[in-house]
């Protein structure tokens, strides 16, 4: 049996992963294509208030009342997500990018 080079090894993992998690624009599928898109820029954003938000407790930089309004407004804003997946049929599990060698976006 031949050994494969580890670029070509790398490239056909890499072409195995699920496609459901790359960017693929296709013409007859566009608008639900854009609409991952936007979803997992908008759940990404989501996340990452999140995690700032975490800090921001953990730090001492937030009072109870604010502390409260954020976590409300970021339970809204996840179910607002899971809304519009639902009505685009968009599994929220699929709302990911493949970078490529960087790896997933989330």
């Amino acid at each position: 049996m031949i050994a494969m080079a580890d670029d070509a090894q790398h490239a056909l993992a890499a072409a195995a992963a699920p496609v459901a998690m790359r960017l693929a624009l296709a013409p007859e599928n566009m608008e639900q294509d854009l609409s991952r898109l936007v979803l997992t820029l908008v759940e990404f954003l989501r996340r990452l208030l999140e995690a700032q938000a975490v800090r921001r407790m953990e730090g001492g930089g937030l009072d109870a009342e604010e502390a409260e309004r954020l976590g409300l407004g970021l339970m809204r804003a996840r179910e607002a997500v899971v809304s519009l997946c639902g009505k685009l049929g968009i599994a929220p599990e699929t709302l990911n990018l493949d970078l490529g060698p960087l790896g997933r976006l989330m």
